[in-house]
């Protein structure tokens, strides 16, 4: 099938994500009241015309496949392809099988007999689940086949964080240096979107398990840069990717604007996101709603301003909300005062409490914790 397969890398990071990735991968983080961060990337996929995809899960993974289920909020529970929910390690024989996740080559060579017998497209769209951003992985494929690249890789020119990838480009678009790690970014920053054939995806994928490297970012792009004919795709639209607290709340305050709203959820590529039966939100006439994002299910009686409350969220008489992101199923009692605080799934904040945060250092509140 002249086409791609989607392959999803969700594992753990060493990032400042801190509460929020106790129980959960960072892919699963919940985001804009309704979705998950991997919800934005098997999106671009599935509106890609995508219809096979495997996710390659290690770590702290059972909240990711809660959310996937099956994949038929995404159009991909099939009898014959769809979605594959694939552990990482499950079948290496390496001493490495149970350790953490080390690289997406080493991951690669756990599934290497997926890689070989289930992926029935030409081409392989290769992404990680901590990317918000909303782009056309089908023109990616297009300009892929257009140029004759063994790679292409997508990036920005919009700088990020030092320890961001950077790719170093030629006047006709091809990658001449890869750099990690630097002390000023300069180059194009790496979004971690590759797009390569099946065949030279399964041929460097041999070849790293016969060498025993692990790395793609170094082991390949950096090592085989010089022989590969590797690309670059150069979008330059809103993409967020979600490695700190504070950028998580960055990101999650950006969604109150219209302008970031209507070009991350435009209606020729929609997101697409895990269905749910709650009854509509109820905003109680002396209750106060002000530049919000508010899930179904919702119980507003106080006062919520530029906020944004997922399913189940409750906010009792006289209560104050400003500025937060409360998680499912969070409770705020009469007469509680919240400013700049993210807190997880089934937070309590008991009647009359004070939490203030600021909006550069966010309160962040544990899953379950009680106030």
């Amino acid at each position: 099938m002249k086409g791609m397969h989607g392959i999803i890398f969700s594992y753990e990071k060493k990032t400042g994500l801190r509460e929020l990735i106790e129980h959960r991968v960072h892919g699963s983080i919940p985001i804009g009241g309704n979705y998950r961060v991997v919800d934005f990337m098997l999106s671009n996929m599935v509106n890609a015309g995508v219809r096979d995809v495997g996710v390659i899960m290690h770590g702290k993974c059972q909240s990711m496949l809660d959310h996937l289920g099956t994949g038929k909020s995404w159009d991909l529970s099939r009898n014959f392809g769809g979605l594959k929910l694939l552990p990482a390690f499950a079948y290496s024989e390496s001493s490495a099988a149970s350790s953490k996740f080390r690289g997406k080559m080493e991951a690669l060579i756990g599934v290497l007999d997926y890689l070989e017998e289930d992926i029935r497209q030409d081409y392989v769209v290769m992404a990680d689940s901590d990317l918000v951003a909303n782009l056309p992985l089908d023109d990616v494929l297009q300009d892929h086949l257009a140029s004759g690249a063994d790679i292409t890789v997508v990036c920005t020119s919009v700088p990020g964080d030092t320890s961001d990838t950077y790719f170093e480009l030629d006047d006709t678009g091809r990658v001449v240096d890869t750099s990690y790690k630097v002390a000023v970014p300069e180059g194009y920053r790496s979004l971690s979107i590759f797009v390569i054939s099946k065949e030279l995806l399964v041929k460097l994928t041999r070849y790293c398990k016969a060498h025993s490297l692990y790395s793609w970012r170094r082991n390949v792009l950096q090592e085989m840069g010089k022989n590969l004919n590797i690309r670059a795709y150069v979008w330059d639209g809103y993409a967020a990717r979600i490695n700190t607290i504070q950028r998580y709340y960055e990101r999650s305050m950006e969604l109150l604007r219209p302008d970031i709203r209507s070009e991350l959820f435009c209606p020729e590529r929609p997101i697409f996101a895990k269905e749910n039966d709650s009854c509509s939100s109820y905003i109680d006439p002396s209750g106060v709603c002000v530049n919000s994002l508010i899930a179904d299910g919702c119980d507003i009686q106080g006062s919520v301003k530029n906020s944004i409350l997922f399913r189940g969220v409750q906010v009792e008489k006289g209560a104050q909300v400003d500025g937060c992101i409360l998680f499912k199923g969070t409770v705020v009692k009469k007469n509680a005062v919240l400013h700049s605080v993210i807190a997880d799934k089934y937070v309590t904040i008991q009647e009359g409490r004070t939490l203030m945060g600021h909006e550069h250092y966010p309160m962040v509140l544990a899953r379950g914790s009680e106030v």
